[in-house]
């Protein structure tokens, strides 16, 4: 078997396609499922100033971290350590980043597919003339399903192999150009409608108004957990994509603008949430159910619901795909040059394989609830896994590998385009990843799997 050419990489086009594709992979489920929820049960308006404060202490420079690993390296996640750390066990890191991915697209293609069944549902009007019980029941029917979630699952699965499949610039650039400006069109459509409402404005002032007499020091770690996992840190994906970024572009420009977008849409799902939320009664803080349960409800009442309905879960859905090519990505990069497969023989065994993970991961939900380890299902163990434990022990090793092994000299060079950018923030990015973001992320990590809170 011919050996892998550093040559046949592929790479970003142009700095538009950089940043949909990054942006892309940090907006997925977690901006618009997660983030509302996670406000609502944090009060509002302080969180989220809080949480702004975090993403931009602590969140860009774990990203330009990851960035600058993959564009010096020119390498895949795992491949990365190998290069930059020869003859060191620097390169677990970024196998960890490997598995962490083939873990998460795992359980995270079971949520994508329930979007899809939810499309289908608004299209044929399955809401109509539901009560809350009701709703309730119908999606517990189909979680429950033996093979309807099992089904949407894999066609999601296989839309996001597809698109991996045509390569960099073809395939993951090219329709995330497409995709991330549609995402925009329909959030700020479903934006105008929900402000629209009567009662609105209590929405609003619920997610912009700071309260900050409760704000706790667990408020304080939710919003820097959820900045440190809507960005899409610690798993690979950022090393991976910034492997693809063309030696001329501006990393830390990159970083910012992704950065803010990701942000940006969050806070658009909020304000798209939010006013329907308080015009109809409903309560801000009613966790993962908001979207598959109340929301719908909320879609019966409102004029116009069965259309928003169908843009809404249109929006989830292509949230989804945008975060799982980039996940998925991180496996291909890995098998394309680490065992010299081709990208399609690579794709379509790191799909199958995934898919093969997912089923069980999906059935654990309901037709199969005997898969369970301890207390929790097989979905909700890799979920723990990989978001409590492996995202922020990766992204706690990566500050590590930027701060203290790699060195300062080499890390410029990469933000400064070898000198050719000022980089008047340099010395304040090093105190951050030497000592800021190892301590917030060691609290991050303490405080997911309960040592602290």
């Amino acid at each position: 078997m011919a050996k892998f050419n550093l040559s046949d990489r592929g790479s970003f086009g142009s700095k538009f396609g950089v940043i949909a594709a990054a942006a892309g992979s940090a907006i997925g489920l977690g901006n618009i499922w997660r983030f509302p929820y996670v406000v609502g049960e944090n009060g509002g308006g302080a969180f989220l100033l809080i949480n702004l404060l975090c993403i931009l202490l602590i969140g860009m420079p774990l990203m330009l971290s990851e960035f600058v690993i993959g564009r010096r390296a020119q390498r895949n996640a795992y491949g990365a350590f190998k290069k930059l750390a020869p003859g060191t066990p620097w390169f677990l890191v970024g196998l960890m980043g490997v598995v962490t991915a083939f873990v998460i697209l795992s359980f995270y293609s079971t949520v994508a597919g329930w979007t899809l069944e939810y499309i289908f549902k608004s299209f044929s009007n399955s809401f109509s003339g539901k009560n809350p019980e009701e709703l309730k029941t119908m999606f517990e029917s189909f979680v429950g399903s033996s093979w309807r979630p099992v089904l949407w699952q894999l066609l999601f699965l296989a839309l996001t192999a597809g698109i991996v499949l045509a390569g960099i610039k073809k395939g993951i650039e090219k329709y995330s150009k497409i995709l991330m400006p549609l995402l925009l069109v329909l959030i700020i459509a479903l934006c105008v409608r929900s402000v629209t409402l009567p009662g609105a404005g209590k929405g609003l002032e619920f997610l912009f108004k700071p309260d900050f007499s409760k704000v706790t020091g667990r408020v304080i770690l939710e919003a820097l957990g959820q900045a440190f996992f809507s960005l899409s840190i610690g798993m690979g994906a950022l090393i991976t994509y910034g492997s693809y970024i063309g030696k001329k572009d501006n990393l830390t420009s990159s970083a910012v603008i992704v950065s803010f977008s990701d942000t940006f849409i969050a806070i658009l799902a909020g304000v798209a949430i939010f006013p329907a939320v308080f015009a109809f009664g409903i309560n801000p803080a009613e966790g993962p159910e908001l979207v598959f349960l109340t929301l719908p409800n909320i879609f019966l009442q409102m004029p116009g619901g069965y259309l928003f309905s169908i843009l809404f879960f249109v929006l989830l859905s292509v949230a989804a795909l945008t975060s799982s090519i980039s996940v998925l990505e991180v496996v291909v990069a890995y098998f394309v040059e680490e065992t010299n497969m081709n990208r399609k023989s690579a794709t379509w065994i790191a799909t199958l394989s995934i898919a093969f993970i997912g089923i069980f991961c999906t059935l654990s939900q309901g037709a199969l609830p005997g898969l369970r380890i301890g207390s929790m299902n097989l979905f909700d163990v890799m979920d723990f896994t990989s978001s409590k434990i492996l995202l922020p022990f990766g992204g706690f090793l990566i500050v590590l590998f930027i701060g203290w092994y790699l060195k300062p000299k080499g890390t410029k060079a990469e933000l400064s385009n070898e000198g050719t950018l000022r980089l008047p923030f340099f010395n304040l990015f090093l105190i951050i990843v030497r000592f800021v973001a190892p301590v917030a992320i060691a609290m991050v990590f303490l405080y997911s799997i309960g040592l602290i809170g």
